[in-house]
């Protein structure tokens, strides 16, 4: 027989909530399987039911049926999920977990239930990571402080220890502009330079334009683009991500007619190919947030679309992939990143538990520095037993999170597939290399 499904009892003026029948759609197509479980980080490495999927389906469902202040040990589980969404990829009865988890963050935040530093803290992640200048200037702060790293909180000391030492020049695909196709011009597509990549690592968007270009496609980098959204909407401060997004809408549309936005960074490119879903109650924007949504695409399923040209490089160099989860599991891509590197004649390698979160997960390595490093050391294990000198990924997050541990200890670099793919087809060898 099969399970029942969730029992629910929201009011009939709750539900009047359009957000709040939404949550109720997605609890009510629980049907406790409990499939999740099984491929949940925080349930593998704590072992707790309430920090698995299921657990937490339920405590968000008693936190929101009951109009409860947000109790501390519902936030502690909650705050402890990676939004991962492996759970989504496995999950039988195609419960949206993510929405149901974006709207219980949402609502933890609207009830101001955390303390005051933790606010704060969330506030100034918010503000510091969203704006190049402040970011930069708080990773030079971190050098200052990383001497003393030891006497610092927890939280603190992990924030300065992922701080690199040093950050490259700003390239020209890091502000806005037009880069023209070479040869035929195919299409014409936006680029999402975002705010964290173009500081951390310029290089990832000045080999897309390259990329890009090389293949006929021209780029435009619009004016007035801000922050995809995401550090705000995760941290549950959905004021500041709605108003990043009609930013991001209203500097794209002034770009006129586009073929694709391209994004690179895949945890951008999962939030921007659910602004038609954010603004959807919205008779103003929503069908412009749909149309931007619909014209979202990350790099790889664009290059797939293309036939790019022979490569120039020797081939059989072994890549261990690494499937970042916004790329596999929010947005269900898996086999284009992996096809485009073995056409380049790379020996591509799988990692064992691929769809295990590493424990970046956007601000989560910095919030929950203990849980993260644990799934960091987990992941760094696979990929050391594939062998393989370099290992490919989408994602600034994950790059940032597990690269640095590669290097100090002399092993595997850490290279964004498409900094590869353009070396392959004649663009630089990448630095790291």
């Amino acid at each position: 027989m099969p399970e029942p499904a969730m029992q629910t009892h929201f009011s009939p003026q709750q539900l009047a909530d359009p957000a709040m029948a939404d949550a109720n759609a997605q609890l009510r197509a629980c049907v406790h399987c409990g499939f999740c479980t099984a491929t949940c980080p925080t349930y593998l490495v704590l072992g707790d039911e309430l920090d698995s999927p299921r657990g937490r389906i339920y405590l968000i469902k008693e936190m929101l049926e009951k109009q409860l202040a947000p109790p501390s040990t519902t936030i502690l589980h909650l705050d402890r999920c990676l939004g991962c969404f492996s759970c989504m990829t496995h999950c039988p009865s195609g419960v949206n977990y993510m929405h149901l988890f974006d709207h219980a963050r949402a609502y933890i935040e609207q009830k101001k239930a955390r303390s005051w530093p933790e606010r704060i803290l969330r506030a100034a992640l918010v503000n510091v990571l969203t704006d190049r200048g402040l970011f930069r200037f708080s990773l030079f702060l971190a050098g200052i402080a990383r001497p003393f790293a030891a006497l610092l909180p927890q939280r603190l000391k992990a924030m300065v220890r992922q701080a690199p030492t040093s950050l490259p020049p700003q390239g020209p695909a890091s502000r806005p502009g037009i880069f023209a196709a070479e040869g035929e011009k195919r299409a014409r597509m936006a680029l999402l330079s975002g705010c964290v990549q173009p500081v951390l690592a310029p290089s990832i968007d000045e080999a897309a334009v390259r990329l890009l270009t090389r293949h006929g496609v021209e780029i435009a980098i619009a004016q007035g683009q801000v922050c995809c959204g995401a550090m705000a909407h995760h941290l549950g401060d959905d004021t500041t991500a709605m108003t990043q997004i009609k930013t991001n809408i209203e500097a794209w549309e002034k770009l006129g007619a586009l073929d694709g936005i391209v994004i690179s960074a895949s945890g951008c490119g999962t939030v921007v190919k659910d602004y038609g879903f954010m603004l959807k109650d919205d008779p103003e924007w929503a069908p412009r947030a749909a149309r931007i949504s619909a014209l979202a695409k990350d790099i790889t399923e664009i290059l797939a679309g293309l036939t790019l040209k022979a490569p120039v490089i020797a081939a059989g160099q072994a890549v261990a992939y690494h499937s970042a989860c916004s790329l596999q599991h929010g947005q269900k891509i898996n086999q284009e990143p992996r096809a485009l590197l073995a056409a380049m004649g790379f020996e591509v390698r799988e990692i064992a538990e691929g769809h295990i979160c590493c424990g970046s997960a956007g601000t989560y390595s910095m919030l929950q520095p203990e849980l993260a490093g644990k799934l960091r050391d987990r992941k760094l294990a696979n990929i050391v037993a594939t062998g393989a000198p370099i290992v490919a990924a989408g994602n600034i997050g994950c790059i940032q999170h597990l690269g640095p541990k590669m290097g100090q200890s002399g092993g595997a670099r850490m290279i964004h597939t498409v900094e590869l793919l353009d070396w392959a087809t004649g663009g630089p060898r990448p630095e790291s290399i």
